[in-house]
C-alpha cells in the first residue's frame, strides 16, 4: 500500500486497513489464526493469566502500513491498545506512525474510510506549514 495516510479497524478476530490519499484508497483485510480468541485479562479466573497475543496477526497488520506515514486505529473495546502496545514493543518503526487511536463500532469500509479522510484533513490543518 503506497499511500501516505492509513486507518486500521481492528478486533481480535480482523483488522480493516485501508490506506488512501484524497482521490484513491486501497483496502485489505487481515484475519487472525487465532479466530474468536479474546487477549484480555480473565478476572475471577482460576490462573488469572491472559491469552497469548497473535504476534503475527500483529505482525501482518504492521506490514500492511509499514510503507505509509501516518496511522489512525480504530475498533471496538481494547484490541486497538493490545496492537498498539505490541507494536511498541516490537515494531517501534511501526508503532511510530500511529497518530490517533479512537474507539469505533463496527462501521462499513465506506465509513470508516470517510471518517478517516475528516480525521486526516483536520489535524493535517492543525500542523505548522513549512
Amino acid at each position: 500500500m503506497n499511500h501516505y495516510h492509513a486507518v486500521v479497524w481492528v478486533d481480535h478476530r480482523e483488522a480493516h486497513v485501508i490506506a488512501f490519499n484524497q482521490d484513491e484508497a486501497e483496502a485489505a483485510l487481515v484475519h487472525s489464526g487465532a479466530g474468536s480468541r479474546h487477549v484480555h485479562q480473565r478476572a475471577g479466573s482460576v490462573s488469572g493469566a491472559r491469552a497469548g497475543e497473535d504476534a503475527d496477526f500483529f505482525r501482518r497488520i504492521g506490514a500492511a502500513v509499514r510503507d505509509c506515514g501516518e496511522v489512525l486505529l480504530t475498533g471496538p473495546a481494547a484490541a486497538k491498545l493490545h496492537l498498539y502496545d505490541w507494536w511498541k514493543r516490537h515494531e517501534p518503526t511501526v508503532a511510530a506512525k500511529v497518530v490517533g487511536v479512537e474507539s469505533a463500532d463496527h462501521p462499513s469500509d465506506g465509513a470508516l474510510l470517510k471518517h478517516a479522510r475528516a480525521y486526516f484533513e483536520a489535524t493535517d490543518r492543525m500542523r505548522p506549514q513549512a
